[in-house]
């Protein structure tokens, strides 16, 4: 049932898409059809999945690596455990803004593009996140040892010039993300994520809200500039103190197309009262959001490390996608070199049946189902 209700509503999407879809991408604004950019197709069908009520699932750096394994072909550990591949897989772009020819945890830029297209070829959707470098400092992402955008949001600065190059490389990238027939293919970005905690240097305590919003402002305008017509935006804060704080430093209906909440489950059964607390306290910042605006919720970014929960997924999780219609949830990655920093069960760990329980449920949609 879950997959025949999707190319309808997705039918009925397309039909207003000019008004749902143009709201975040200024470039479509000015065209005669704005549902014909690549970017108003992918926020439409997100659109029918939020209001059929159901939801994508997501997992990062799925077809990468796994458990114990990396680039092995055809393989997933949600594959493995569930018998489909995840309806979104999220790549990140940190080390683009070097051009390198790697990103931060190792995955080729070349091997993302290769797989973006294998996953949009199973009926899937691909989705960016961005790690980039401190560049004050030259350290990593979370290096605060420098604030950078006091001046690299001021038109003019050396900074303003670096941040300028290093947006043209991601928004490169992502035009270069093309099927055989040299189409663009549409992805989510969610640049300068969980902004509202303090851990990396675009965080709260480095910069006011307006040099935030200029940040994106930023990034629009660089991107826009290159012509980019493939990428729906979404914002994501993670940390908040109440729920008006989640639109604190929100840019602008019109730089925006998607409403994220990012939001880990820490300390076990123990904690599950508090993550339920925060993930509400941040999903509700975004519905009251979204019913001013109209755009769609996701669940951007979550997980509990090592599912030390053998019914997370069934009990934590699943009940709390009932409560909200979330468009996408997408939890964190599996990876090889570290055996115990997994957000989804491997073959044979304990939660298996619980999660392929999940994924089986009429409200989770995976490759293929959508």
């Amino acid at each position: 049932m879950k997959t025949s209700m999707i190319p309808a509503m997705c039918a009925i999407a397309l039909g207003f898409a000019a008004s749902a879809c143009g709201s975040g991408n200024k470039a479509s604004e000015t065209d005669a059809d704005s549902t014909a950019t690549p970017a108003a197709a992918l926020l439409a069908r997100l659109t029918a999945v939020a209001d059929s009520g159901l939801v994508v699932f997501g997992h990062h750096d799925d077809t990468a690596y796994g458990h114990e394994w990396e680039y092995e072909e055809g393989r997933s550990d949600v594959l493995e455990t569930s018998g489909k591949y995840p309806g979104l897989i999220n790549w990140d772009l940190g080390l683009i803004e070097y051009g390198d020819s790697v990103q931060l945890d190792g995955v080729p830029f070349d091997f993302m593009r290769e797989q973006a297209l294998a996953q949009a070829e199973r009926g899937g959707i691909n989705a960016l996140s961005w790690h980039p470098r401190n560049p004050a400092s030259g350290g990593d992402s979370w290096d605060t040892s420098a604030s950078p955008l006091e001046e690299g949001v001021r038109p003019g600065t050396a900074l303003n010039d670096t941040l300028r190059a290093w947006i043209g490389r991601a928004a490169d990238f992502v035009l270069s993300l093309q099927d055989a027939d040299g189409e663009r293919l549409p992805v989510l970005f969610r640049p300068w994520h969980e902004h509202t905690g303090s851990w990396f240097w675009w965080g709260k305590d480095f910069c006011t809200p307006e040099q935030y919003k200029a940040l994106w402002k930023l990034t629009r305008e660089v991107f826009d500039a290159k012509g980019v017509d493939n990428v729906v935006w979404v914002y994501s804060p993670d940390k908040l103190t109440s729920e008006e704080e989640y639109a604190e430093r929100y840019p602008g209906d019109e730089y925006v197309d998607v409403l994220g909440a990012d939001v880990y489950h820490f300390g076990g059964a123990d904690g599950t009262a508090d993550y339920l607390t925060r993930a509400r306290r941040q999903l509700n910042g975004a519905m009251a959001l979204a019913r001013q605006n109209g755009k769609p919720v996701a669940l951007s970014e979550t997980g509990m490390e090592s599912l030390p929960m053998d019914d997370w997924y069934t009990t934590v999780l699943l009940p709390l996608l009932r409560e909200y219609p979330v468009a996408y949830v997408c939890v964190w990655r599996n990876a090889y070199q570290n055996p115990t920093h997994f957000y989804t069960p491997y073959k044979g760990h304990s939660a298996e049946a619980d999660f392929k329980a999940f994924t089986e449920d009429g409200r989770i949609l995976m490759a293929g189902e959508f």
